[in-house]
């Protein structure tokens, strides 16, 4: 078995002084140079990469992950992402020309440069605590940040190989680990940085907002959702049951992004529970609390509120059921539910509970799904592309997997964050280097223009007022009904009757439609 680093409180009294180095470190300006950023990230994938043995001991430790899945969702993401963004770093971080920019505006070299934001704090959270705690570090890393990583404290072997590679790989007056729980992560939000990321629950993210905007602190907040998966009846009732299974056991239920209940057609029901049933057998055939590809409930106060929300539930417990304090198990258990204040229903279960509500059509699941939740982390809608189309455009969400569970979550280029009530801001590719990056609007203005910028300065007078409308103002292409008017009644004039380009354009148009006409017929 490997040794892993012991897990120590940073002391309190120590937290101010690391993070004024921190910061001292960006105004040196030494993040900012990108070959700088692209040797950060590449030691980081190499410690990853060195120290796998640790991490996946780690995981198994903290919440029961299996190898596997340490590997297909810890680093596995973490380091393809680092990979992602070194290759592409130059790309993004290339200043950017102003669109839509007129003629003599030009003259002016409007661009957007792309600004590390400055000295930021990463708060990661228990359920993947190194891709939830590294993913955004990559991004501050890759923006040319200098970042502060707070792990979570319920997964204590992660964050102590965290800090272990962070110290060795990276450079140390950069980027800093502490350690700690609730006292620790308060005396860091009493410091002054530049963007804060938080990843857990919502509760905890209002105070972390809150206090943030004390000091008008930014802020991104990656939380969680009572997430809807709805099934028509035209769905496949095999390929529903066995993909919301696997998102609903995937770290023993423990994942933002997996289904906090199913609403299905009555019509269909039997046969998705009939399904749902053989998927679990397939997947365990010697069932799930000795698998060892099955996880744990991270620790006994989570296992206490899952069993709570299984105890007062209404409803009728169609498959699984079964747990284990002293081992922090709890089978997969779907129970069909009948009311929406359900135990199961009205609060996000983060665990392996399935509660299942029959309804009559799509629109009457629609209605739900927005009465429990209208802005959720994610959405699964199994069914026609019709019927998903309808679900995609009536409901909102951070993401959604057309009939899948999480997918999209695991494509490197795609954004990943909440919305409403699930979150603010994303990161993921490039997002990530997004994500902590400050878009600086810059124009450069020369010398020599000074002659023709005398319109600004005072005395005005009614000259300079036309001389700047002629110059400045924008032609409408729409009437005042707001409908979009055709190409050649704007170049004559549009809907005001007043010639926008002169009795010139009118000639003009006039001789090309006349040639049109007469042009001889090929």
């Amino acid at each position: 078995m490997a040794t892993l680093p012991p897990f120590e409180h940073t002391p309190l009294e120590d937290i101010p002084a690391i993070v004024n180095g921190i910061r001292a470190a960006f105004r040196t300006h030494k993040s900012r140079p990108l070959e700088y950023r692209r040797v950060q990230l590449r030691k980081l994938y190499w410690g990853l990469h060195d120290n796998q043995d640790i991490i996946v001991e780690a995981c198994k430790r903290d919440i029961g992950k299996s190898s596997f899945e340490t590997h297909l969702t810890e680093l596995g993401m973490v380091m393809n992402d680092i990979i992602y963004l070194a290759d592409n770093l130059e790309k993004f971080a290339k200043d950017e020309p102003a669109e839509d920019v007129s003629l003599s505006n030009k003259l002016f070299g409007p661009k957007i440069r792309k600004d590390p934001l400055g000295t930021v704090l990463v708060i990661g959270a228990y359920n993947f605590p190194i891709q939830l705690s590294l993913g955004p570090l990559i991004g501050a890393i890759s923006a040319g940040c200098t970042a502060v990583l707070k792990p979570s404290e319920a997964a204590p072997n992660a964050a102590a190989v965290m800090q272990k590679v962070i110290a060795e790989y990276l450079d140390p007056t950069a980027y800093t680990v502490i350690q700690g729980a609730v006292p620790e992560t308060t005396a860091l939000l009493d410091q002054r940085w530049d963007k804060v990321f938080y990843t857990g629950s919502a509760n905890v993210g209002t105070i972390i907002a809150k206090k943030a905007a004390e000091t008008l602190t930014p802020v991104a907040l990656e939380l969680g959702g009572k997430n809807p998966a709805i099934i028509s009846k035209n769905a496949d009732p095999r390929l529903a049951a066995r993909r919301l299974l696997w998102n609903k056991i995937l770290n023993a239920g423990q994942v933002c992004v997996s289904q906090n209940y199913i609403l299905i057609d009555k019509e269909i029901l039997p046969a998705f529970i009939r399904e749902i049933k053989i998927a679990l057998k397939d997947f365990y055939p010697n069932g799930a609390q000795t698998s060892p590809d099955y996880g744990k409930i991270v620790n006994t106060r989570q296992f206490a509120r899952l069993k709570k929300m299984l105890d007062e539930t209404s409803g009728k417990i169609l498959l699984g059921g079964t747990m284990s304090e002293a081992d922090l198990f709890l089978e997969p258990t779907v129970v069909q539910v009948d009311s929406l204040t359900d135990s199961l229903v009205v609060d996000e279960s983060f665990g392996p509970l399935i509660p299942v509500f029959a309804v009559s059509d799509l629109d009457e699941a629609i209605q739900i799904a927005n009465e429990i939740d209208g802005t959720p982390l994610a959405i699964y809608p199994f069914g026609n592309s019709k019927e998903t189309e309808k679900v995609l455009s009536q409901v909102r969400s951070g993401g959604a997997g057309v009939n899948d569970g999480c997918f999209h979550v695991s494509i490197p280029t795609l954004p990943f964050g909440g919305v409403g009530g699930s979150g603010t801001g994303a990161y993921h590719g490039r997002a990530s280097f997004e994500a902590f990056t400050h878009r600086r609007s810059i124009t450069t203005t020369p010398g020599w223009m000074e002659r023709m910028l005398d319109i600004r300065y005072p005395p005005y007078s009614l000259a300079k007022q036309k001389r700047f409308m002629t110059m400045n103002a924008r032609k409408p292409n729409f009437d005042r009904q707001g409908k979009r008017i055709g190409w050649l009644q704007w170049l004559v004039g549009g809907v005001t009757g007043k010639s926008g380009l002169g009795l010139a354009a009118l000639i003009l148009a006039i001789s090309v439609r006349v040639y049109l006409q007469r042009r001889p017929k090929l």
